[in-house]
């Protein structure tokens, strides 16, 4: 199946997703968001949130004024939590030097290489912050995506990050709109059909 027509054809069926799924709009809740789902479940990651979001510490500012034992305790939830409390630092400290360059720069590919420099951060993550915080035009892979272009879209899901983003976004317009929708659907049909263990219903009904 083409990687349009399976765009179209899950959007058609769940309808837009508006992602990034978090309580408010903040862009600093979106990157923190991104780095706490390293390795754990979306629920664990708002567990997490929620304990921030209590604690009035969610800034940058207020990320790096805060005690390392202060912030492992909020995040606790997600796990690797003294692991994701330096990388929450270290994109803190990043946010407060870059943010307003980010927001200006159109050199999506030249954003990408400053933040893989950052500690903790790798080619998902700093996607997911440039496609969902920063509003830049660059489509997000993830282990969802790999299960959907095997299964559904005749592709090696094992095939390196790069390459298998690259295929998605020359088979799609360059527009951060579809990106977002797109990632988001696929996140959908995987939690509702295309599970780890074998395909449901959506997937047999309308992807085969």
């Amino acid at each position: 199946m083409p990687i349009s027509k399976l765009f179209d054809i899950l959007l058609d069926y769940y309808g837009p997703q508006k992602w990034w799924p978090c309580q408010t709009t903040l862009r600093w809740e979106i990157v923190v968001g991104a780095i706490l789902t390293q390795n754990t479940a979306w629920t664990n990651v708002e567990k997490a949130m929620g304990n921030l979001l209590g604690s009035n510490v969610m800034s940058p500012e207020k990320f790096l004024a805060a005690s390392d034992d202060q912030l492992q305790e909020l995040i606790r939830p997600a796990g690797f939590f003294k692991q994701k409390c330096a990388y929450l630092k270290a994109i803190a400290a990043f946010m407060l030097e870059r943010e307003a360059a980010f927001e200006q720069s159109a050199d999506v590919w030249a954003l990408r290489r400053e933040l893989l420099a950052v500690k903790g951060v790798g080619r998902e993550t700093a996607d997911s912050i440039l496609l969902y915080a920063f509003n830049k035009p660059i489509f997000v892979i993830d282990a969802y995506t790999r299960r959907v272009a095997e299964r559904h879209l005749r592709l090696d899901g094992t095939l390196h990050y790069d390459i298998l983003q690259k295929i998605f976004m020359d088979a799609l317009p360059a527009d951060v709109i579809i990106y977002n929708e797109y990632h988001a659907l696929i996140v959908t049909l995987c939690k509702e059909s295309c599970c780890k263990s074998g395909c449901g219903e959506i997937c047999k009904r309308f992807l085969r």
